[in-house]
């Protein structure tokens, strides 16, 4: 196990290098100059415009520029923001627990939900439960996530006015109170997000299918943050990714598409590790 754990990183990071140095070269080719707004401040004198666009190396070659990302990245040294003029670590810090809670709550919710509905439905293939899970599963897998949020925020916000559609973190209620504006406010974000993963499982699933895919789903949860984050305004990961992008601010793109790429990986390692877990037959060598 431990010899193809360590086979299975070595072939991962040439994978993780060639993501990293595509995702800078285009970053650096595209259009935009994350301190472009220097250039038409004139309470900013030229001298210190140019000042900073050396320090930061803005100018240099792409390639100069890549490899002091990377040795930087290796020392875990994750860049400075531009636009929040903060360090990027501290940055994603700030945003991690926020979408380690939507996410994390959507995968109980996910389990919660497919795991005894695809253990029923097994236990009774072809029956009038398993057609009706296996129906509602195709819906809800062919909606995607943008639809059934805004269908959510149409239905419970602005008609029933039951839940609160932006997603706050400055509530100013205290005890209980707090937690139920919390609970209140993640309900229709954690459904989206739950209710993707629920679909891939609710399909005639049993253990070790349903435990692979879990963690094969991780990082595509991950990735529909970045969606629900935007329709609910929840200051995750998700929507620091897309104000980095609309501000080009390279460091952070770099640093949350690089964490993203990991994710992939280790989820799909862990996936195969499970699996072989569960199921002796499997073997490693």
């Amino acid at each position: 196990m431990g010899k193809y754990i360590l086979r299975r990183l070595l072939i991962a990071l040439p994978s993780l290098l060639g993501i990293s140095l595509i995702l800078f070269v285009l970053l650096a080719l595209a259009p935009g100059d994350p301190f472009g707004e220097l250039a038409t401040n004139s309470n900013i004198p030229p001298e210190v415009r140019e000042a900073i666009r050396v320090k930061f190396g803005i100018d240099d070659p792409i390639f100069i520029r890549y490899l002091r990302w990377l040795a930087a990245m290796l020392q875990g040294d994750w860049g400075f923001s531009f636009a929040s003029r903060i360090n990027v670590d501290q940055l994603i810090l700030q945003r991690v627990p926020t979408t380690l809670f939507v996410v994390g709550s959507s995968q109980i919710l996910a389990l919660a939900v497919a795991l005894p509905v695809g253990v029923y439905a097994a236990m009774r293939p072809y029956s009038i439960f398993d057609q009706i899970a296996n129906t509602v599963a195709f819906i809800g897998f062919s909606l995607p996530t943008f639809f059934t949020g805004l269908l959510m925020i149409l239905v419970f916000s602005v008609t029933l006015g039951w839940l609160p559609f932006v997603y706050r973190t400055d509530i100013a209620a205290t005890g209980w109170l707090w937690y139920w504006e919390n609970f209140k406010q993640a309900i229709m974000p954690v459904a989206v997000l739950g209710g993707k993963v629920v679909v891939k499982h609710v399909v005639r699933n049993a253990l070790i299918p349903v435990v692979t895919l879990v963690a094969l789903q991780m990082p595509a949860v991950f990735g529909g943050a970045i969606v629900t984050e935007q329709i609910f305004r929840i200051p995750g990961i998700g929507s620091l990714l897309i104000s980095a992008i609309l501000a080009n601010d390279t460091p952070v793109i770099m640093a949350v598409t690089f964490v993203f790429a990991c994710l992939v990986v280790v989820f799909n390692l862990l996936a195969d590790i499970i699996y072989g877990w569960l199921d002796p037959r499997i073997s490693y060598r």
